[in-house]
């Protein structure tokens, strides 16, 4: 199995009604999509991201699965969950990477694409 065959969709969203602009602190949730094109089940175990906010501050975070979960995903099927940050800018940048367990225990890191965070509107 390649990592190829593992695709990921990425929708972030501004919650402005958790954000706090006068105060620094911009919420955003974001939807990520696990499709697992591959012909084997995988298994999630761990996640990396890679934050950046437009001060160029970055932030990581290491962990365990996604949401508490360690999803299995197998051929032909997704998995969806949905998280948050919050950022001292209303900008920012996300890019990760998942790393992934065949059945047999051969891991791989399937690449999360950066995505932009952005609180809408910001030129008007």
């Amino acid at each position: 199995m390649t990592p190829g065959a593992i695709h990921i969709a990425t929708r972030p969203q501004y919650l402005a009604d958790r954000s706090a602009p006068d105060e620094q602190h911009y919420v955003f949730a974001y939807t990520i999509t696990i499709r697992n094109d591959g012909n084997e089940r995988v298994r999630l175990i761990s996640r990396r991201w890679l934050i950046t906010d437009a001060n160029g501050k970055k932030i990581e975070v290491e962990g365990s699965g996604v949401v508490g979960e360690q999803p299995r995903i197998a051929p032909g099927e997704e998995y969806t969950y949905t998280s948050g940050v919050s950022l001292e800018t209303p900008v920012g940048v996300m890019e990760g990477s998942y790393t992934m367990v065949l059945d047999d225990g051969r891991e791989f890191q399937a690449p999360i694409a950066a995505f932009r965070l952005a609180m809408p509107n910001l030129i008007n």
